[in-house]
Parts: structure tokens; sequence; C-alpha cells
């Protein structure tokens, strides 16, 4: 029986902070993440590998079982739904929180919203609980430049510091949700790969804990 796990690691900030603690918990990879051109990568434990993808990938390739676990941000869990996995562990890294932002002294619409945001579902979801009609601009990049522009009215973005909606006089207005990262895992594999599956996530809590 193939007792062989593979993880889903995101690129980028979170990777940072979720290299030590797997290292905690006794998983350390042969190369270096960070510099090496590689997406898959091998670790000190034979029974392990790491995989590399934008961390918006991260959720998918945990539902269909490409990675029997992954770590991935609040934010990007509730934006895919969190079909086919269990979120067992809040690591407790990155974190930040998703907000909505725009100019403090510009009155907003009594109508209908425009709001630009890379987390449609998300926002969809927060308007809809508020009873109020938005129109749902999606964008990848320079969310603060929508409202400047006149693109949108606000955005809805993860704010950690909030120095980029100062430097460009934004003010954030109302909180969402926070976020961190969290440990999730394939359901199937959960079943399958039962015992190395829940070590790995015991090895993990007592590090986080």
């Amino acid at each position: 029986m193939d007792t062989e796990l593979t993880i889903a690691l995101a690129k980028g900030r979170i990777l940072n902070d979720t290299l030590p603690l797997l290292e905690r918990a006794g998983i350390k990879p042969k190369d270096n993440l960070s510099t090496s051109r590689k997406l898959i990568f091998a670790t000190n434990r034979e029974d392990v590998k790491l995989v590399l993808i934008r961390s918006a990938d991260v959720p998918t390739y945990v539902q269909y079982g490409a990675a029997d676990l992954g770590v991935a941000g609040k934010d990007v869990l509730a934006e895919h739904g969190g079909e086919g996995l269990y979120e067992r562990v809040d690591l407790k890294i990155a974190p930040c929180k998703m907000m909505t932002a725009g100019f403090a002294d510009r009155p907003l619409p009594s109508g209908r919203l425009k709001v630009a945001t890379k987390y449609p579902e998300i926002t969809r979801q927060f308007f809809l609980q508020r009873g109020r009609q938005v129109e749902l601009i999606k964008l990848y990049g320079s969310m603060e430049l929508a409202p400047i522009v006149g693109l949108a009215d606000i955005i809805v973005d993860l704010v950690e510091s909030g120095n980029t909606l100062k430097a460009n006089g934004l003010t954030p207005l109302e909180h969402i949700m926070d976020i961190s990262s969290r440990l999730i895992v394939n359901r199937a594999s959960l079943k399958m790969k039962n015992k190395p599956v829940r070590d790995l996530i015991d090895s993990i809590e007592k590090v986080v804990q």
C-alpha cells in the first residue's frame, strides 16, 4: 500500500513561515525551495515529498488528491469553498485581515456599489449578508488603483500593516474576516493513508501549540 505523502506548499510569503514549521515537525527539503527552479522536492523523509505551486491552486491539488495535504491561507480556502478536503490545523502563520477599503472622506453611493477584488466569492457573500447590491470587478493585482481611477467605489483585499492603503490615500473600512494559514487534508487520503496522515497532522499540531 502506498504510504508516500505529498504536501502542497504555496509560493511566496506563506512559504517563508511554513518551512521552519515543517522543519520543527521533522520534515526538511533537500533543496532550497526559494532558489531552485524545481517544482517537486524530496525531503529528509523518504515517505514525504513537497510540491511548490501558486497559493490559489493549493486547495485544488488537495481536493483532487494530487497532494495529500497542503498549506493554504484562509482567504484562498474561503474563496475555493473547501470541497473534498478537511481544514485540520490553524497554523497561526501569515496573519492578516480581509477588509473593505476606500476613501475615508468620500461617501459611498446609496445604490449599487462597485467593488474591485480578487476574492469575488467572499465579497459576494459578505455583501449578500448585508442585503447590499454590488457589481463585482475581478482584478488580479494593484487593487488600490481601482478607487483612485474610478474603476470601483471600494476594494476588498488582504490588509497586513495598512501601509500600502495609506500610501495610496485609502483607509480600511469594514472587517470581513481574520486570515491565517491552515493545514488542509484530502478526504480520501485521510481514509486510505490514515496512520501516516494522522501522524503528520499530530506532529504539526504539536509544533503549532
